[in-house]
């Protein structure tokens, strides 16, 4: 089936293999949204791993989650798959009957998973190719750490494989390249995120509780990668002067981030710590009613980005053009050295002792936060002649 023949079908059940991570997911929502007004009948289900699900679990383009438990698939130890687990999550993938299935997570579990759903249309991103760079070679001999292509052979799974043309390209923008194929209209990426009305209500409660009317800010010290990491003195830092510029300052991030958050709050008690007592929905509900966000490469930024919150967004190995804060270059404070990007992801492997994050200071964050804001229409002079935002509303 050739492309045009592709653009002319309208499929009825379609399946969307994007299991995680975090940010990965929310670079994914806009092919959903797309996905929606180009079959506004289709039956449209997303494969998924629980701690994720709420970030589309609400979304009104979507008709089902399926949860897959990756943590859980393994062949011993305790925890793992029974086979009547297995049996029932895989017939979740037969029994529907996909008509095309999108797999943009591009590895060997999600590609045995696109072959078994026996849909007759399966479309993946093509395997690397040699050779491949981004333009003017902004990333040569770089680019082995980055996103190339499909891995592990999961390109045999699929009916259809997307080319690469290039690399230098944001995620968003290359998952909407499915829409080639499609028919996708040419409207803007639609990255919203939904959350039910409790989440809401919890928002309200915890900052009428802790903060008043405050302005909010929320900073999410955490990333998975060490390189990825500004300083907890850093953090602490600007916590500190926010507290004292009259904001409510609330540190955030998944379980694996409370050990950071609580070394930035021990040096700062005054701030909250919800770094891991937090469900996606309630994050989400919460970081809508922020002022401002300060946060690593992570998902928390990419969060800040769907609900359209002023943010500084802090980079170090990876590059912003293709993994960054979208349609938001302003937001990246990233040193100019030559070695960035390296995508280096252990500090072991730094030949310069982390200088991408160490050259960043808190008077440099601080005020990039100020000008987001002034930006934003919102701010008033306060002494240190910088910008500061006026009383959260509501």
């Amino acid at each position: 089936m050739d492309a045009e023949t592709l653009r002319q079908q309208n499929w009825r059940r379609i399946l969307i293999i994007k299991p995680s991570a975090f940010g990965d997911v929310l670079h994914t929502v806009p092919v959903l949204a797309k996905l929606r007004r180009r079959y506004p009948e289709a039956e449209i289900d997303w494969l998924i791993t629980p701690e994720n699900a709420e970030a589309v679990r609400y979304h009104p383009a979507l008709n089902r989650v399926i949860e897959f438990p990756r943590r859980q698939v393994r062949w011993w130890g305790p925890g793992r798959f029974s086979w009547r687990k297995w049996w029932q999550c895989l017939s979740q993938l037969r029994w529907p009957g996909y008509e095309l299935v999108l797999d943009l997570q591009g590895l060997l579990r999600s590609g045995l998973l696109t072959w078994w759903t026996a849909a007759p249309v399966r479309i993946g991103f093509d395997r690397p190719r040699r050779g491949l760079h981004a333009p003017r070679d902004r990333l040569a001999g770089t680019t082995r750490h980055g996103w190339r292509g499909t891995r592990e052979g999961a390109w045999l799974a699929y009916t259809h494989r997307l080319p690469i043309a290039t690399l230098d390209v944001h995620a968003v923008d290359r998952y909407l390249w499915v829409g080639r194929w499609l028919g996708f209209d040419d409207s803007p990426p639609d990255l919203r995120i939904y959350w039910p009305a409790q989440a809401d209500a919890w928002a309200e409660a915890w900052l009428q509780c802790h903060v008043g009317h405050s302005p909010l800010a929320v900073l999410a010290p955490g990333t998975v990668w060490p390189t990825k990491r500004w300083s907890l003195e850093g953090f602490a830092e600007v916590a500190r002067r926010l507290l004292q510029d009259g904001f409510g300052v609330v540190l955030i991030g998944s379980p694996r981030d409370r050990e950071r958050c609580a070394a930035v709050q021990s040096q700062v008690p005054h701030v909250h710590n919800l770094a891991g007592h937090t469900s996606i929905s309630q994050l989400a509900a919460l970081m809508h009613r922020a002022t401002v966000c300060l946060t690593n490469d992570s998902g928390p930024m990419h969060l800040a980005v769907a609900l359209g919150k002023p943010l500084v967004a802090i980079f170090g190995p990876t590059d912003p053009l293709r993994i960054g804060p979208y349609g938001c270059p302003q937001a990246v404070l990233q040193t100019q050295l030559p070695c960035v990007p390296c995508y280096f992801r252990q500090l072991r492997q730094c030949p310069h002792q982390h200088a991408c994050m160490r050259e960043i200071t808190p008077q440099q964050v601080l005020s990039r936060i100020y000008q987001s804001l002034d930006g934003q229409g919102t701010g008033a002079v306060h002494d240190s002649g910088l910008t500061k935002p006026a009383a959260r509303s509501g």
